[in-house]
């Protein structure tokens, strides 16, 4: 067999460029949150290059634009979210606390790493060819149902409700939360967990109850809705 012959493994040199490539981008994506967290959220692609140690054309080369470096960036927020969140919830037994402690994991998250936030949340010239802030809800909401859905089957009630109370949770809080740093934090973090998690309450108490009433949450609603 002559070498005009010999075959060539172009899947395994694909594969390790594929590889390299995906390292590189999350390299590139973690010195731009960095640079994010330094410079501000109004932060551009040529200061972003600088700090990552590359020109702006190899930034360039790994991403599209600013608007796929903003999915990259927004993505890697979700994980660091839910990292705060879920051992602070973990952390605590009595369904009341876990709450709060998800409310204020987050709410410290958000204060601790505003620009991050900003950056990912309020950018208006970015073209989102996808929503990054959605993807975000998605992942922490994730989350968080996994653990709502384990608290309900540990009390012997379906766990159907875990996935929209985890979105209602987030939601709701996502809100407020943003309206929190917009308006440069009027009150202590402290004291909006409370709030939040007094309103939040009245409803995720509904568990305990429910592990009552036999038939659990469906009769539970029955009994809550006096039949109607």
């Amino acid at each position: 067999m002559n070498s005009e012959e010999t075959p060539v493994n172009t899947d395994g040199r694909r594969g390790r460029w594929a590889g390299h490539r995906e390292q590189r981008r999350a390299e590139l994506t973690e010195a731009a949150i960095d640079a994010i967290r330094r410079l501000g959220p109004e932060v551009g692609m040529d200061a972003i290059a600088a700090h990552a140690g590359v020109s702006k054309p190899v930034l360039y080369r790994y991403f599209a634009d600013k608007s796929e470096l903003w999915l990259a960036v927004g993505r890697r927020s979700g994980t660091l979210v839910l990292d705060a969140i879920v051992p602070a919830v973990a952390a605590v037994r009595e369904e009341r606390e876990a709450v709060r402690a998800a409310v204020d994991a987050y709410l410290a998250h958000i204060a601790a790493d505003t620009n991050l936030y900003q950056f990912v949340v309020h950018q208006p010239e970015i073209a989102r060819h996808r929503d990054v802030v959605a993807d975000v809800v998605d992942t922490v909401a994730s989350g968080l149902a996994r653990i709502f859905g384990d608290r309900l089957r540990a009390r012997g009630l379906d766990s159907g409700a875990a996935l929209p109370w985890a979105y209602g949770v987030v939601g709701y809080v996502q809100s407020v939360g943003d309206w929190w740093l917009r308006q440069q934090q009027p009150i202590s973090r402290e004291a909006l967990a409370d709030y939040l998690t007094t309103f939040l309450w009245s409803g995720v108490s509904g568990i305990r109850h429910a592990a009552d009433v036999p038939g659990g949450l469906a009769a539970y609603r029955e009994e809550t809705s006096g039949g109607r």
